[in-house]
């Protein structure tokens, strides 16, 4: 870590930058998996969720970019590389192959459900660390995922 004049202590900044690590690894992962799922989906619903995943990998961007700027602030760096994402991320392999539009569906609505619930766990613990400025990122990005999330379902859902 890098000096700062940030007041958090050591031991807080360490244990932010950890957790904000993890959650960066996954956030990278989410952006390429929405553009997969942009690039590749087929079907009568095509242009909605064309724009819709366009629309989803631009708020994952500004998502990533939040969480590595807090990295980078607390004294740390932030290691966002694609193949540290592929090697670190937590989420769910994207399944390749598929271009039904059902499939990009439920791809993505996993991911984005596996990313938010990490997400929602990070907003506890870092409050629990009274790190609560990165508490609050993530309760932002929570909202947001929620959001996406619940866009993306409602292609698939009947009732």
């Amino acid at each position: 870590m890098y000096k700062t004049n940030n007041t958090l202590s050591h031991n807080i900044r360490t244990a932010s930058i950890e957790l904000l690590q993890e959650r960066l690894f996954d956030g990278c992962d989410l952006m390429t998996q929405t553009k997969q799922a942009h690039w590749n989906v087929k079907g009568p619903n095509f242009i909605a969720l064309h724009e819709l995943f366009d629309r989803i990998h631009s708020q994952v961007d500004g998502y990533v970019d939040l969480i590595a700027e807090r990295i980078v602030a607390l004294g740390g760096q932030a290691n966002g590389t694609v193949r540290s994402a592929a090697e670190f991320s937590s989420l769910p392999e994207y399944p390749l192959g598929s271009q039904e539009q059902v499939d990009h569906v439920e791809s993505l609505s996993n991911a984005l459900a596996v990313f938010g619930d990490k997400i929602r766990h990070a907003i506890d613990v870092a409050a629990d660390m009274d790190d609560q400025n990165s508490s609050d990122i993530f309760t932002e990005i929570s909202r947001g995922i929620d959001k996406s999330l619940w866009f993306v379902e409602a292609h698939n859902q009947q009732n």
